[in-house]
């Protein structure tokens, strides 16, 4: 065995570099598609393998374990964030937060106009508050339910809500991956929202062009004796009243106005614990179960009941177990270099802008996939492309908005990735299944291609 040291010194060779890649989508096919089991066990096994292959380069074990460690650290603020949104949506669904948005929202929107509205809609909340995790556990587990009782879809429902959440996550000034992008590109916030707005703007509408389009075939919508059967078990089991509304509005607004996301959210599970003790007349004890274990709903009615039976902070700790994994194996590719040698290796084949920003998005697009965290999918392509936007006279902001047209908005189509995993978890439909629906992330890397082979809006360096 050679001698250990702490990093490569020299980048391993391209075939080394891609064993733990192919391994892992070999394993990813066999239990997620062929078996259809969940991914963890794949990025286990695949991260045992690249650590083996960097162990057996000499790398050692420690320098492969404390960069695993450093990846899984910088997912701890998205796995606090995750067990809170838990334990709020089972506190809200027992609340009756949920199902009074359910409840009111069927009878005031139009079927046809569903996904339309849902895209609008979670656009508009995740532009307020910067946070597309927010708006899926707040508004967007709302919309999941509007959607069955008027009887859409629910991977169009997810789709539409994904697209809008992203937009707004990707236009905010508030969101942390729109303050992550310009700073690792070396461009200033506002210079990047600006230039995002040429492929960002064309995409969203067409995705809302999309979602008008596919409404009318979406199904024709519930009628009256339909939607009555719908929401009647939620009247029954639950006191419904305006005053559920409350909650939302709070958590919007102070998330809207600077308020960090984690203790806002907190404030969220507060209230919903009082307005279940008040307006339901829950005990203590059954909070705090439903806080733990999430909520189980016993109407009688098996969709609704399908609907609503779900959150608490156990439900999210398989996701929490995804995330780790996933952020692991990230960490053993890097410790071992085989990200820098596999972006080197794509860097050779670049010869223009068109092939330097298409060598960007599929890179960012293979970090989501391969190290399972968009915030690598950002940080490491940026420092590596930086110089050579800078050899090819390109400003920064290039840069900065092709990480967020394919990093930001890929992350969730990839059921392992943290955003991936989230959705899932929160809106109850597997990635594969909305990635069709979702509009906005589908097109938006493929029209940041086309603006780079042609020229459009593409600013170059002074």
């Amino acid at each position: 065995m050679p001698k250990s040291k702490t990093s490569p010194s020299e980048n391993p060779p391209i075939f080394l570099a891609l064993i733990p890649v192919v391994f892992l989508v070999s394993s990813l096919y066999l239990t997620v598609i062929h078996f259809k089991q969940s991914p963890h066990i794949a990025l286990l096994f695949s991260t045992g393998i690249t650590a083996l292959i960097s162990r057996l380069s000499g790398i050692k074990w420690k320098t492969t374990l404390d960069r695993m460690v450093k990846s899984v650290k910088t997912t701890l603020g998205a796995i606090f964030l995750l067990m809170i949104v838990g334990i709020l949506i089972g506190s809200w669904i027992q609340a009756g937060i949920v199902p009074a948005l359910i409840y009111y929202g069927v009878y005031i929107v139009n079927p046809q106009f569903f996904l339309f509205t849902a895209c609008l809609v979670s656009a508009i909340v995740s532009l307020a508050t910067g946070s597309s995790w927010s708006t899926a556990g707040t508004i967007g587990l709302a919309l999941m339910g509007l959607g069955k009782g008027l009887e859409i879809p629910p991977e169009m429902t997810a789709g539409a809500i994904i697209s809008g959440a992203y937009f707004g996550d990707k236009m905010s000034p508030l969101s942390d991956t729109t303050n992550l992008a310009p700073a690792v590109a070396g461009t200033d916030l506002f210079t990047h929202i600006r230039h995002m707005i040429w492929t960002t703007g064309p995409s969203m509408i067409l995705a809302l062009a999309g979602y008008l389009i596919l409404g009318q075939f979406a199904g024709g919508g519930p009628g009256t004796n339909s939607i009555s059967s719908f929401t009647a078990p939620l009247a029954e089991n639950f006191n419904i009243t305006p005053f559920l509304f409350i909650p939302p509005l709070v958590v919007i607004s102070l998330v809207a106005t600077k308020r960090p996301a984690l203790p806002s959210l907190f404030l969220g599970v507060v209230m919903g614990m009082f307005c279940s003790l008040i307006f339901q007349e829950t005990s203590l004890a059954a909070v705090f179960s439903v806080a733990k274990n999430g909520f189980v709903s016993n109407t009688g009615n098996e969709s609704m009941d399908t609907l609503l039976s779900r959150g608490g902070l156990a439900s999210m700790m398989d996701t929490v177990a995804l995330i780790i994994t996933a952020v692991s194996f990230g960490g053993a590719l890097e410790a071992g270099g085989f990200l820098k040698t596999i972006t080197l290796y794509i860097l050779k084949m670049v010869r223009g802008t068109g092939t330097l920003i298409t060598a960007t998005v599929f890179t960012a697009i293979g970090l989501n996939i391969m190290a399972g965290d968009q915030y690598i999918a950002i940080v490491l392509p940026g420092k590596m492309y930086k110089s050579t936007y800078k050899k090819f006279n390109l400003a920064p902001e290039n840069l900065s908005r092709t990480l967020e047209d394919s990093a930001t908005l890929t992350s969730p189509l990839i059921p392992w990735n943290t955003c991936g995993a989230f959705m899932w978890t929160t809106l109850g439909v597997f990635p594969l299944y909305y990635l069709p629906f979702a509009f906005l992330n589908l097109l938006n890397p493929i029209i940041a291609q086309i603006y780079g082979y042609t020229g459009f809006s593409i600013k170059k360096l002074d």
